[in-house]
Parts: C-alpha cells; sequence; structure tokens
C-alpha cells in the first residue's frame, strides 16, 4: 500500500496492529513475554489488562475488576469515556503533532483554561509538559532561576520528608525517600527535606540563601498525609518574607481529586507557581507548570527550557475534554460527596486504625503489617487498590465512582482484611 493511501480499516482488532495485540494468549503468557522484552524497573506487573469501561476493567483472562485506583489518579473520568475518547479521536484525525515551532488552538485555550481554575493573578503562564515529574523538573528550573538580593543565587531548595516529586534527576533531587535516591547519587544539590508538617522548622530554615520551597498539600505516597492546617499560610509568609518561591505539587491532589480544582484553596493562599499532571489529562499523557504573576512567570526565558511534546494538540484537546467534563457535569461536588461516605464507611471498619485524605485521594491504616496482602486478596477479588506502606492502603479511584461501587468495596473489606491476616 502506498503510504499516503487510508488504511484499509479503522477497526483496531482487526487492523494489522491489531493481529499483535489481540491474540488468545492468557495473562501468563503475555506476562512471560513482557519479562522477556521490557526492562524490569517495575517487576513483574500483577495483572495484564486488556479493556476498560468506566470504573471497571477486565484482564487477559476475562476477570472483571473494580479500578479504585484511576492508573494512580489519572483516570479522572474512569476508562474509555465516550465523550473524552470521541474529541481525541476527532483531534488526532485533525491535527496530531507540530512540535513548539508552532502552536494549537486547543494548546492555548487550554493554557486559558487552566489560569482560570487555578485562579490565577494577570501575568500568569503556563508550560506544558508530559507527565508530572517532567512539570516538576520545569519548576525545579524555575527555582533555579530565582536570584537573591543583588542577583546572588539562592544555592537551598526545601522539601519535606515524605516528599515524592517523581524520578528524573531534579524531581529525585525532592524525593526524599532513600531508596528512590541512593542508587543515582549524587543528586543535584542544594536540596534539604524538612520534617513534615513542623512549622518552626520550616520558619527557621527558610531565608534569603533559600529559592523554592516546594510542597505537596496532600503526601500521596507517603501513605495520603495531608498537611497540618496552618502549614500553607505559615510557608507563603515565611517565603514571602524571604523573596523564596512557594511551588506547590498538585500533580496527584489537582483537577478535582480532592473535589476541588486544587486541594490548597481552603488555604487561602496564593503560591508562585504549581504543578498539574495525572488527572488532568483524563488517562493522555500531559503535565503542567502553572506560573503566578508577572515576576515569577519570567525567570524562565526564551531557549531556557522546552520539550518536543508538551502542550500537543492531542494531549491538550484530551485535558480540554477532561475538564469539560468535570466542570458541567457536577462531578467535584459527586467527588465531595462519595468521598465522605466512602472515608465514614472505612473508619467503621474493623481492623482500621485511621482514615485520611479529602474527596477520592483516601488513605488508611490498618493494625496489622498487611497491606500488601490486601492488595493481592483485593485482586482475587476484583478490586484494584495501592499500598504505599505496609500498614496503608491507598485509593484514588475515578472520579466518576458511584456510591454503589464505594459499597461494593466497603462490604468487601472485612473478608480482605482476614484473607490478609490469614496468609501472613
Amino acid at each position: 500500500m502506498n503510504p499516503t493511501e487510508t488504511a484499509p480499516t479503522t477497526d483496531l482488532e482487526h487492523s494489522p496492529v491489531g493481529e499483535l495485540v489481540h491474540s488468545h494468549a492468557t495473562g501468563a503468557q503475555w506476562l512471560s513475554r513482557y519479562n522477556s522484552s521490557l526492562l524490569g524497573v517495575f517487576g513483574t506487573p500483577q495483572r495484564v489488562l486488556v479493556r476498560g469501561s468506566g470504573c471497571l476493567v477486565w484482564d487477559a483472562d476475562g476477570k472483571e475488576y473494580l479500578d479504585l485506583l484511576g492508573g494512580i489518579a489519572v483516570n479522572a473520568l474512569g476508562h474509555a469515556h465516550p465523550f473524552v475518547t470521541s474529541v481525541i479521536s476527532s483531534q488526532l484525525a485533525t491535527l496530531g503533532h507540530v512540535s513548539n515551532f508552532f502552536t494549537s488552538p486547543t494548546q492555548i485555550a487550554l493554557a486559558e483554561k487552566l489560569l482560570e481554575i487555578t485562579r490565577a493573578p494577570a501575568g500568569s503562564k503556563v508550560f506544558f509538559a508530559n507527565s508530572g515529574t517532567e512539570a516538576v523538573e520545569a519548576a525545579f528550573k524555575l527555582a533555579r532561576r530565582n536570584a537573591g538580593p543583588e542577583a546572588q543565587p539562592r544555592t537551598r531548595i526545601i522539601a519535606l520528608e515524605g516528599a515524592f516529586h517523581g524520578r528524573t534527576m531534579g524531581a529525585l533531587a525532592l524525593t526524599a525517600k532513600e531508596a528512590y535516591r541512593a542508587p543515582f547519587a549524587p543528586l543535584p544539590g542544594g536540596v534539604e527535606h524538612l520534617p513534615f508538617g513542623d512549622i518552626d522548622a520550616l520558619r527557621a530554615a527558610v531565608d534569603n540563601t533559600v529559592a523554592a520551597v516546594f510542597l505537596e498539600p496532600i503526601q500521596g505516597e507517603a501513605g495520603v498525609r495531608p498537611l497540618p492546617d496552618g502549614y500553607l499560610r505559615a510557608a507563603r509568609e515565611a517565603t514571602s518574607a524571604a523573596g523564596a518561591l512557594l511551588i506547590l505539587d498538585e500533580v496527584q491532589t489537582g483537577i478535582g481529586r480532592t473535589g476541588k480544582w486544587l486541594a490548597s484553596e481552603d488555604a487561602g493562599i496564593m503560591p508562585d507557581a504549581v504543578t498539574l499532571a495525572k488527572g488532568l489529562g483524563g488517562g493522555f499523557p500531559i503535565g503542567a507548570l502553572v506560573t503566578y504573576g508577572p515576576d515569577t512567570s519570567a525567570l524562565l526565558t526564551a531557549g531556557q527550557h522546552g520539550t518536543t511534546f508538551g502542550g500537543n494538540p492531542v494531549a491538550t484537546a484530551a485535558a480540554l475534554a477532561t475538564l469539560h467534563v468535570l466542570e458541567n457535569q457536577q462531578v467535584l461536588g459527586h467527588v465531595r460527596e462519595v468521598g465522605e461516605h466512602l472515608r465514614a464507611g472505612l473508619a467503621a471498619v474493623d481492623g482500621v486504625t485511621e482514615v485520611r485524605g479529602e474527596g477520592l485521594l483516601i488513605g488508611f491504616d490498618l493494625d496489622a503489617d498487611v497491606a500488601p496482602a490486601v492488595v493481592t486478596a483485593g485482586l482475587g477479588a476484583g478490586f484494584i487498590v495501592n499500598s504505599p506502606g505496609p500498614r496503608t492502603i491507598r485509593l484514588a479511584p475515578p472520579l466518576i465512582l458511584t456510591t454503589e461501587q464505594a459499597d461494593r468495596f466497603l462490604a468487601a473489606l472485612p473478608a480482605l482484611l482476614q484473607t490478609a491476616k490469614d496468609a501472613q
């Protein structure tokens, strides 16, 4: 076939590509092929998933699961949302990629929409990336451009114990977990990790040698730990006094995950920058750095940062479609209601010792070190959950999770806990 001709079919399953990916192989056979062909940075996957609809997914062996992890807070509208998939398909059939020598209407419209929903003041700007860690890398470089008095370099960047900001080198320097950091030392210098939630330690550390303070309003990888009340306001006061940037990492907590556009909204502060990703594209890869006000937005100038794929027409169309549904179908209110119902139900389960989080980002602790075994038991019973720690389960389901689906998990949880304890 002449490569300029139209392909003979748009039905993936019956196309030449479909012949490669739609087979009658079992999950075990697919995993054998996985281990033979993919770099083992993730270990062996738990399942081979082949199809999704809403909050449900199916594996290669036909088993159904209620997805309570949402691709780690990514699939905001679940799987195969009809409006999002139609917008992506339409955009891809119109204009797929142009590089950043050019722009597109979807890129501009999405930037404008993000400035609106993040309540950014006049002079604020947006940089588009492809992931959360890339958005944090851009923020890291932004911090490096924050000069001190008389243009003296600010050499220090502050993050918190328990922080997770990504795995590329700058983001990894901000990430606290030593097991992630140690194999790649030396990391970019100047990063200090303060005790989590200690306002006095924060005030003592921030002076005019600090370029920026990076904070997650809720630490997801540390087990869904919200910052204490008053911490963000104290951070804003300290950074403003010292001339340091306050950069909020809302990669996991933003775009409706907590029932608000940003988890930090209730603190009543304005940061200098916010990083976004995960739920922004409704499953399509996209990240963003929002810089607040003209001074911060002027720190990175032409040629000082870039990306080939960032802000491409398909990714920005996917994000616009996702935001449209969240905004126009009252999803944020739904997130608050179902999240409150789910947290109350979890708190009533025997063996659950603490429940944390907002909206549909929830962590709950157990009375024994059985969280990984609960994940395994959950898979066996048709539930996808995550264990960021030996006693902690994290839930970050699609924002369209129904009360009935939440109740289905709550009803099954006591048996999952018992199965996990029996396996110890």
